[in-house]
């Protein structure tokens, strides 16, 4: 038999118990939230899958990209999904810019040859997907892949459309240092 007091405090620690559990999960849930609202709103991780990049970014590279902004300037490199499938590219013109690619494999924006220092490939166009001089839209991006010979980007589907654009890179975590 049991006295009272001994009731009393196994009573009290099974209440003890049962608040560390709860306490256990509702800190869990709100892990999980936070976690969710940074990357699955706030920001977005996706893995480089192929060498259209390089040699700036290379395939397996990890890059972390800003969602909420969607203004993108020349040079900066977005992740995008067209057609339902991911892309990376370097944005070369936005809206209201001429764009052209000449016969000489040269990217004119505006009139004017561009002069990318760490672009080490000519830019040839592709065969009847686009026709030059072309002009974008307000909402719209001509995006080029850094390795500009075969990679799939503006020259092959067009414009890509601001509501297209998933965010902009902001960091990479490279595949030789996992």
């Amino acid at each position: 038999m049991n006295t009272p007091e001994e009731v009393i405090a196994a009573r009290r620690r099974l209440l003890a118990n049962r608040q560390e559990v709860i306490s256990f999960f509702s800190r869990l849930i709100l892990l999980a939230l936070l976690f969710w609202i940074l990357f699955g709103v706030v920001f977005g991780i996706k893995p480089m899958p192929n060498e259209d990049m390089a040699p700036r970014i290379c395939a397996g590279d990890l890059m972390l990209f800003y969602r909420l902004d969607k203004n993108l300037r020349s040079s900066e490199v977005a992740v995008f999904k067209k057609d339902g499938k991911w892309y990376t590219g370097r944005v070369v013109a936005q809206g209201g810019d001429s764009v052209e690619i000449t016969e000489d494999a040269e990217l004119k924006v505006n009139g004017s040859i561009v002069i990318e220092n760490d672009i080490y490939y000519k830019t040839p166009k592709y065969e009847d997907y686009v026709s030059y001089p072309l002009t974008l839209a307000d909402d719209e991006y001509f995006i080029l892949c850094d390795y500009r010979e075969g990679a799939k980007d503006s020259r092959y589907f067009g414009p890509v459309c601001g509501n297209e654009i998933k965010g902009k890179v902001i960091t990479l975590i490279r595949r030789s240092g996992l």
